[in-house]
């Protein structure tokens, strides 16, 4: 199995996108029926900015099931929204990072 990390390039047009409650409720719960997806998250430029995109982290077995799964994420609006995949190797194997 391999560590994927996902970037994700928002344009200022997914700030509605994000707002909307019921693609973020169906966003989250997607996130919790794939463990395949270890963690993620928005990213913003500063604490005070709004949002520009995000991050994943993935465990999946080839390039193309990551991008299966970004396509199939509510958040994911190709028009708004792009994103790059790289493969991710955890500096520390042996310890555990809880966030």
């Amino acid at each position: 199995m391999t560590r994927w990390a996902v970037i994700f390039k928002d344009t200022a047009e997914m700030l509605s996108i994000r707002a909307r409650q019921d693609l973020r409720d169906t966003h989250v719960a997607f996130a919790k029926e794939h463990p395949e997806l270890l963690i993620g998250g928005g990213l913003k430029p500063d604490t005070d900015q709004p949002f520009c995109g995000a991050l994943w982290i993935v465990e999946a077995d080839t390039k193309a099931a990551v991008e299966t799964l970004i396509q199939k994420d509510p958040f994911y609006v190709p028009a708004h929204r792009t994103f790059e995949i790289f493969t991710w190797g955890k500096l520390l194997e042996d310890q555990t990072a809880t966030l």
